[in-house]
């Protein structure tokens, strides 16, 4: 048997994980008579802090969004218990999927491009199988200038999530942190973030898949049928 288990996607646990459970708690449980703005803040984010490390050491898989994602929480709650200025909470905000945006440009100068890593990779196409059909027709290069294209356009997304952060976090935590009123705010962000910031951002990198798979079409002829890879059944 694999030291490692393969991981499944479970969005419904990572969002209440990360997004419901430590919502609920700030919104509700940051008063003096419950656990106080200091000690809310530390529970609320020991949720995505213990299953962000929990699926890095079950599965031992760097994953460069996944570290980022924990910093990101880590730096939300430095502010938070040293009541720094408001202000570095949207600058945190923006800074994250900034970071990824300028690492997705950056790798386009490297041989592993991150829109390979993300959408062009073999647990969701069979890239082999593409590969051999693409050299069968000599069109090679001409695959992989639409997928520097599609990189340019994944870029964008995370550049668009940077700049909704900011703004988000702007509008809505305005109270000095460390308050109960700054726990409160940074729950209804948290919770506005995804159906503001986070869905947008997956119809996005949905339609970089399908013009990503129009390509392949388009060159290769293959259906989305047969490129797709579907895991074996044991």
């Amino acid at each position: 048997m694999s030291p490692t288990s393969e991981h499944k996607p479970r969005p419904f646990i990572d969002m209440l994980v990360s997004i419901i459970i430590p919502s609920v708690i700030l919104m509700k449980f940051s008063g003096e008579n419950a656990l106080g703005a200091s000690g809310a803040l530390v529970a609320a984010l020991a949720f995505p802090i213990s299953w962000g490390l929990f699926e890095l050491i079950k599965y031992r898989k760097f994953n460069f969004i996944a570290l980022l994602g924990l910093i990101s929480v880590l730096l939300t709650g430095g502010i938070g218990l040293l009541q720094l200025d408001n202000k570095w909470l949207a600058i945190k905000e923006a800074a994250i999927p900034g970071i990824i945006g300028i690492a997705v440009l950056i790798s386009t100068q490297t041989r592993y491009p991150l829109v390979k890593t993300l959408l062009y990779n073999p647990t969701v196409l069979n890239v082999d199988k593409i590969n051999q059909k693409l050299q069968e027709l000599g069109e090679t290069s001409t695959f992989d200038s639409r997928l520097m294209k599609a990189t340019y356009f994944l870029a964008g997304t995370f550049f668009f999530s940077s700049v909704m952060n900011y703004i988000l976090a702007k509008w809505i935590v305005t109270s000095p942190s460390g308050s109960e009123a700054f726990n409160e705010e940074l729950g209804q962000m948290t919770l506005l973030s995804y159906p503001m910031i986070a869905i947008p951002s997956m119809i996005m990198m949905a339609i970089i898949f399908y013009y990503l798979w129009r390509t392949i079409n388009g060159i290769t002829g293959f259906s989305l049928e047969e490129i797709i890879n579907v895991p074996e059944q044991s």
